[in-house]
């Protein structure tokens, strides 16, 4: 439930980077001043701010570091690519995951998530070669590397459970706030769409809290399953408040992509 809540609070993402004329950096910004609050607030809250920065580690610090390069080229994907191509790469999340975790800590995948990875690969590359000539494919990589960073993160959760999750949550956000100023104009960003940012910062912290809480509980691969749920929302929220509608390569290779996502574990229930 907590994995559930973070991937249909995630699905929301598009529309606030989008739903804002401020840049990308700008967004990174204001995002990472109130999802950093929050988070501190939440920690207070609970009593658990000695615990959290106690127990942060080395693990803590990797955290936040794969959670700031996510974050960074996740908001920054949205201002050059549809929110559809986005979601759909993020996907790929639970075989990348699988496969971290098989080289890192020799959790075996099975040939039913081998078989899923290479049809997912090509359901990528299907979304790549639609944006060819555009400035959708810079956005595209960009939600490669997150996806990659996203799954990198997970994996650590799983390998290291005891690691707390709103500590780095937080850390993450404070990491970039340097990068965002020198980068962007955040102060140039007019008070309405501050506003719209704090939400953004909200929705953001508690799904990333909920998220690395869920990891801790679950097999990585299954974790970034159910965080694909992101998937088919993302793209239907953008229709319906953006009238974003995805492209046929798109609509294909997102076809695929699901189709190995969740065919795998169909066969992983099965046995």
């Amino acid at each position: 439930m907590l994995v559930v809540f973070s991937a249909l609070v995630f699905s929301s993402a598009g529309l606030f980077a989008k739903g804002v004329e401020a840049g990308a950096w700008d967004i990174i910004f204001w995002r990472g001043v109130f999802a950093a609050a929050l988070t501190y607030c939440f920690i207070v809250l609970r009593g658990q701010s000695t615990v959290e920065i106690q127990n942060m580690g080395w693990q803590g610090v990797l955290a936040a570091a794969l959670g700031a390069m996510g974050t960074a080229a996740f908001i920054s994907a949205f201002k050059l690519t549809s929110i559809a191509n986005v979601s759909l790469i993020y996907a790929v999340a639970p075989l990348l995951a699988a496969l971290m975790a098989w080289v890192w800590f020799r959790e075996s995948p099975t040939m039913s998530v081998v078989v899923g990875a290479l049809i997912t690969f090509v359901g990528v590359m299907i979304i790549f070669n639609g944006s060819f000539g555009s400035l959708n494919l810079k956005g595209d990589l960009l939600a490669l590397w997150m996806t990659i960073s996203m799954a990198g993160m997970l994996v650590l959760y799983r390998r290291y459970p005891k690691t707390p999750a709103a500590g780095p949550a937080a850390l993450s956000s404070l990491m970039l706030l340097p990068f965002a100023w020198w980068f962007g104009r955040p102060w140039d960003v007019p008070l309405d769409e501050i506003a719209i940012t704090a939400g953004f910062g909200l929705v953001f912290a508690l799904a990333s809290i909920t998220l690395a809480e869920g990891a801790k509980r679950l097999p990585s691969s299954q974790t970034a399953l159910i965080s694909t749920l992101e998937a088919p929302f993302a793209p239907i929220l953008a229709w319906l408040v953006l009238s974003e509608l995805p492209s046929v390569a798109t609509i294909a290779g997102g076809a695929l992509i699901l189709t190995g996502v969740v065919g795998s574990q169909v066969f992983e229930k099965e046995k």
